[in-house]
């Protein structure tokens, strides 16, 4: 069986103040600044932190809404700040259609850019709700 995760890649988290969050978790987890994007389509802004994890890089990314109608902007608006994502290692069409195969609805059949080049896929979240 192909092995669909292989390890968590990013966390994200919906903030209204983007500084404001960077602060707390350089101070909390010693994460450094390594990235600060605007992803347009998305309507998002974002900071990715990194630090050293075990022997892998960990990523943080944290993200506001930049309007209210994003994906990000609605978050907000419906659950308030908090944890909104996490992603694995690069998804591929293989493990996309495989994890299709199970029976999880796939919002991308196929990996598209995400932030720091990333090679990024969403899954639906109600299908990946605790059981």
């Amino acid at each position: 069986m192909l092995p669909l995760l292989t390890r968590i890649d990013h966390v994200g988290i919906a903030c209204r103040d983007l500084n404001k969050a960077m602060e707390h978790y350089q101070a909390t987890f010693g994460l450094k600044v390594v990235s600060v994007e605007t992803n347009e389509p998305r309507g998002a802004r974002s900071h990715a932190g990194r630090r050293r994890v075990c022997a892998g890089t960990g990523l943080r990314p944290v993200a506001r809404a930049a309007r209210t109608d994003t994906p990000v902007g609605k978050f907000l608006a419906r659950r308030g700040e908090g944890f909104t994502t996490s992603g694995t290692a690069s998804p591929t069409s293989r493990a996309l259609s495989a994890l299709g195969a199970t029976g999880i609805r796939l919002l991308d059949e196929r990996p598209r850019h995400g932030s720091m080049g990333a090679a990024i896929a969403f899954l639906h979240p109600a299908d990946l709700a605790a059981f």
